[in-house]
């Protein structure tokens, strides 16, 4: 009886072994299917899960390579990336770096001084930025960006971070960014720049505020979408390596020459008239 049960056995495991395999094969199927549509989305997430695992043991002298096709690179920092050794940061061909100042209408980002300072001490054209929340009130915001920010002759010209997703009214929000750049232009006397992500600045802000430059981060692309008389900066990856900064940063080219980049730069003060 034995013998005879071994043909039962051996045809129920295939009749088991055929619908497993079928539904292997169909999870293969579905899992390349979902890769080839968010493969830049799930790459990008295993970098930073890797990137995490490793924070522990970076030296501060990690290196990415410099984004071809441009002559202009820069980052932007705030607290987040700790202590800048600003002239390793000099050393990699970063021309500019805007770092933030405020958030908000309370937050003083700690680190601001000192990255003001040493990033000029460095040789790097230096810029601020403030983050801008938009349930705020506006001219709160500005007046706290002023406050903090003493904006020099040779400086780059202020930024308002505009991408924070959670609001309640759109055209509040709008009209406070309005507010913003209208009172911090004329308190330095130089028109300030915009920054935002891709889908934000295509949602919220596209046709609003064309009259200020534009800074655009749009990641995981050859080149934004946005045509290029639309933006004067596009910030690449937030996930680059630079050396003199221990941990992941923000990496930017500037679109033009070096010398376009010292022209957006704000201007000498006009000299007083001598007496008569």
């Amino acid at each position: 009886m034995k013998t005879l049960r071994r043909p039962v056995i051996r045809r129920r495991a295939a009749a088991w072994r055929r619908p497993l395999l079928l539904a292997l094969l169909l999870g293969l199927l579905g899992a390349a299917v979902v890769y080839t549509h968010y493969r830049r989305q799930i790459n990008r997430y295993a970098r930073r899960a890797y990137a995490t695992w490793r924070s522990g043991h970076l030296t501060g002298l990690e290196k990415t390579p410099l984004l071809a096709g441009y002559s202009v690179h820069g980052i932007d920092v705030s607290a987040y990336q700790g202590r800048i050794d600003w002239s390793k940061v000099a050393e990699h061909q970063v021309r500019f770096a805007f770092i933030k100042a405020s958030e908000g209408v309370t937050l003083r980002d700690p680190r601001f001084r000192r990255n003001w300072e040493q990033a000029h001490a460095a040789g790097i054209y230096r810029g601020a930025y403030h983050y801008f929340q938009p349930d705020y009130d506006g001219t709160r915001q500005a007046n706290l960006f002023t406050r903090q920010v003493p904006l020099m002759p040779g400086d780059l010209p202020p930024v308002l971070d505009v991408e924070h997703p959670q609001f309640h009214d759109v055209h509040k929000m709008r009209k406070g960014i309005a507010t913003w750049l209208r009172l911090v232009e004329r308190h330095y006397g130089v028109r300030p720049i915009l920054y935002s992500n891709y889908s934000f600045y295509r949602r919220y802000l596209a046709g609003h505020f064309d009259e200020y430059p534009l800074w655009l981060a749009h990641y995981e692309v050859d080149q934004p979408k946005l045509p290029r008389n639309k933006w004067i900066i596009w910030q690449h990856s937030d996930e680059a390596y630079v050396p003199g900064i221990k941990g992941t940063v923000d990496f930017n080219v500037f679109q033009g020459n070096f010398r376009r980049l010292l022209d957006l730069r704000i201007p000498p003060k006009p000299a007083a008239p001598a007496p008569h």
